[in-house]
């Protein structure tokens, strides 16, 4: 199995690779085609910058699937805001559906694009108790995705009320839409590191380390249940 996670920005990046050094999980460096990237776990793992915004994650997605001989799942694994009440920062989110709140059709009008994550990987993370287990709280549902930060109430319980997701971020479209065109699975999934209020840019960035931390837990987790016996 090779999970492709791609993180959006590389200050995430930083603090993932941060968190899997602390774990005793080494990584060796290796091309992907232009970009560099690092191995984990005897390759089953293959972490790489993945851009900011769905077009450039998007533009990496694809060129990282291609620079690899295999891909079981693409990952796109980072931070978000979180939509619900009951959702705290740490937890985690396994995006049931992503959707593209920012795709505005206009003069054709229509429901949002959304794109299903991969069933075999979250039916798999559903029943397996190690998930239930760990120092936070991973949750199922739909996650937001466009171009756009989410930092005020309103904002966010308008999103919440027309997408009926759980929690917002950027790049997980770009990601899905470039995963569907190569016919690899494809899974968002998300660290809660705001809750898309007022007070999310001034704790953002200070909630980072510890997102990731507790994504690359998750991250390996998920490895090791989707490997092989």
């Amino acid at each position: 199995m090779t999970v492709l996670a791609l993180v959006p920005t590389i200050r995430e990046l930083d603090a993932l690779v941060a968190a899997f050094d602390h774990m005793g999980l080494t990584g060796e460096p290796v091309k992907l085609g232009r970009l560099e990237a690092i191995s984990y776990l005897s390759g089953r793992a293959v972490v790489v910058e993945g851009g900011l915004g769905k077009a450039q994650f998007a533009t990496h997605t694809l060129h990282s699937i291609e620079a690899l001989s295999v891909v079981s799942v693409a990952m796109c694994i980072g931070s978000a805001g979180g939509l619900s009440p009951d959702l705290a920062i740490g937890d985690v989110i396994v995006a049931t559906e992503t959707v593209e709140h920012d795709f505005n059709r206009n003069l054709i009008p229509g429901p949002a694009p959304e794109f299903a994550g991969d069933l075999r990987s979250i039916a798999a993370m559903q029943e397996a108790e190690a998930f239930n287990t760990l120092p936070f709280s991973v949750h199922f549902g739909r996650v937001a995705s466009g171009d756009e930060s989410i930092v005020t109430t309103s904002r966010a319980n308008e999103l919440r009320d027309t997408t009926g997701a759980v929690a917002a971020a950027w790049e997980g479209a770009g990601g899905a839409r470039a995963s569907k065109f190569a016919d690899v699975p494809f899974l968002e999934v998300r660290g809660i590191s705001d809750m898309a209020d007022e007070e999310a840019e001034s704790v953002f960035f200070e909630n980072i380390p510890a997102t990731m931390k507790n994504l690359a837990i998750f991250l390996n987790k998920f490895i090791i249940l989707m490997s092989p016996a």
